[in-house]
């Protein structure tokens, strides 16, 4: 890879991310942004069935079930529905209702490279308010309309860029606590559980919502709620697939996110309403030294105990937590 992230041989333009106006932005609120990557060899559909090949092994290629909407679990199988192998999927892509998500494809180092580029052009922009950044991930999402990813939060911060086709994205601030209550954040941050994170159509009107084609991307913050769609409406042969990817990453900000989360759980099981983090900067100075020690405690014990018993802990140290 070149330093724009680009493949070997491919050097006739830069590949970058950009905000119109890079002073305004923070990693604190959600951003319309642009990109080219879009026009990236390795974001083509015949890399991205290569691509797919390769990570069968890994077990990273996911497949939802036919019928579900923006308020159904957001749940995914290892195998498609109907048992296509992934050549047969790429094969049917366009196919209405076609759909498969590319799960880290950082583990292809080829991928790893490109994804550290598309962070790597906003990371001054990014780390004048969250250095540190680390566990640079990718999630492509390919799908044929009519298709749905269901409503979600996710641990990261987020740069989501459409590469293809057409996709319309609904995303709520990090701060709503309408949307989200903060014990099922917490809940999400510490067990992984999105069991309380469900989506109401009233809820609809609270989001920004972004019509999205080819070299737009959006930033949104860890714990951001969002959804996607997308309709046939813009459909043609040969142009039938709505393609974007998430890039996600930690900073040091998430990380003591993470950490007061997990004191803020323990709190709020013992009838306490804890402040949310960011609310108390004080609060957080103390809880976070604690979260970490928390985290790295039910990390060993967890460790300890699975080879013995064959116990996996339910509430384990959060992915980037420490």
């Amino acid at each position: 890879m070149n330093e724009t992230g680009s493949a070997p041989g491919v050097q006739t333009q830069n590949y970058r991310v950009w905000a119109d106006d890079p002073g305004s932005f923070s990693t604190h609120k959600i951003a319309a942004l642009h990109h080219n990557f879009h026009e990236h060899p390795l974001f083509q559909v015949a890399e991205l069935a290569q691509l797919a090949k390769e990570l069968v092994p890994f077990d990273q290629c996911r497949f939802t079930r036919p019928g579900i909407s923006q308020a159904s679990c957001f749940t995914h199988d290892s195998r498609h529905p109907d048992g296509r192998s992934i050549d047969e999927v790429f094969e049917r892509i366009e196919e209405p209702g076609s759909w498969v998500a590319l799960y880290n494809i950082e583990v292809i180092p080829r991928y790893a490279s490109l994804l550290a580029g598309i962070v790597g052009t906003m990371r001054p922009y990014v780390e004048r308010e969250q250095p540190g950044i680390f566990n640079v991930n990718g999630f492509a999402f390919i799908s044929a309309p009519p298709s749905v990813t269901p409503f979600h939060i996710d641990r990261e911060n987020n740069f989501w860029l459409q590469l293809h086709g057409r996709k319309t994205m609904n995303v709520w601030d990090h701060t709503d606590r309408v949307v989200v209550a903060a014990g099922a954040v917490e809940e999400f941050i510490v067990r992984h559980s999105l069991e309380k994170v469900r989506f109401k159509e009233e809820f609809r009107a609270r989001s920004h919502q972004f019509e999205t084609q080819p070299g737009d991307a959006i930033y949104f913050p860890s714990t951001s709620p969002h959804m996607t769609s997308s309709d046939r409406s813009w459909t043609k042969p040969g142009d039938g697939v709505s393609i974007s990817i998430g890039v996600t990453f930690y900073t040091s900000v998430t990380r003591r996110m993470a950490r007061v989360h997990q004191i803020n759980r323990l709190l709020r099981k013992v009838g306490m309403s804890p402040a949310f983090p960011g609310g108390s900067p004080v609060m957080d100075g103390l809880k976070a030294p604690v979260g970490e020690m928390v985290g790295m405690a039910r990390s060993s014990l967890s460790r300890a105990l699975a080879p013995v018993r064959g116990i996996k802990l339910a509430a384990k140290a959060p992915p980037g937590s420490f």
